[in-house]
């Protein structure tokens, strides 16, 4: 029997929303060799888990839904993996970019595109320039993504404005690395969840994942579903986010920008 105190906890568990939630999309590769298929198969069953995904958080009221997709280091997979990812990334593109835009959805890019094909460029700016009104639901999706890359660049950035006499060394703080990441109008995510297992960031908004709470699922990126994130949610709820601070202290002041 489910008594008053249980039935009151989830309830006010459910009434904590996080307004971003990333996710690192692990496990498809395992998802795979566990049921005797090809790795591709495996990227296939995990594109259909990105849709079900995406349209669950716009059900759920979720602002941002952040996908670790592709980082920097998986550049050295085999070749044919890579052209499969490559390919399937396109076929999500194609098949569902009319889909996203007609329920409100925003697309955001994030990470390096200066080494890219053209064609996956092209793809990838269309995407962002047919969605940049929507406001429904930001979806990033990190590709080519790498968060010392990232954190490299708007150094670089930093550095460049310091030596052409437009800001100081001093006047770095923060707000100003923040300001120059590729995340820059995006709250910080308030919950990371990674599939598979496995606990650990691999290479994915360490800046930004300074106060994110973590919920690491054992269950594979194809398996992921609206339960699964229902749970992880409910997990984030019940935390105590603290910030540094004692207990009841104010988070951080937001970013104003969605």
């Amino acid at each position: 029997m489910v008594d008053a105190h249980t039935n009151s906890t989830a309830a006010a568990a459910r009434s904590v929303q996080p307004r971003h939630v990333a996710i690192i999309m692990d496990g498809n590769g395992r998802w795979a060799a566990a049921r005797g298929l090809p790795r591709f198969e495996g990227h296939r069953r995990g594109l259909e888990a990105v849709r079900r995904i995406v349209r669950a958080a716009g059900d759920l009221g979720i602002e941002v839904l952040t996908l670790f997709s592709f980082s920097t280091e998986n550049w050295n997979r085999p070749a044919q993996e890579v052209s499969d990812l490559m390919g399937l990334l396109k076929r999500f593109i194609r098949n569902d970019l009319a889909d996203l835009h007609q329920r409100g959805v925003r697309v955001r890019i994030i990470g390096r595109k200066d080494n890219l094909a053209q064609d996956i460029l092209h793809l990838l700016q269309e995407a962002e320039d047919l969605t940049s009104a929507n406001q429904a639901m930001t979806l990033v999706i990190a590709f080519n993504y790498g968060a010392r890359q990232e954190l490299a660049s708007a150094m670089q950035k930093l550095a460049l404005k310091i030596a052409q006499g437009h800001m100081q060394p001093g006047d770095i703080n923060p707000d100003q690395i923040a300001d120059h990441l590729d995340t820059a109008d995006l709250p910080d995510p308030d919950v990371i969840i990674r599939t598979s297992g496995e606990q650990r960031l691999s290479n994915f908004l360490l800046w930004q994942a300074a106060y994110s709470e973590f919920v690491f699922v054992p269950s594979h990126w194809p398996d992921f579903d609206r339960d699964t994130l229902e749970s992880a949610l409910q997990q984030f709820a019940a935390r105590d986010r603290r910030f540094g601070g004692l207990v009841g202290s104010l988070q951080p002041a937001a970013k104003t920008g969605s």
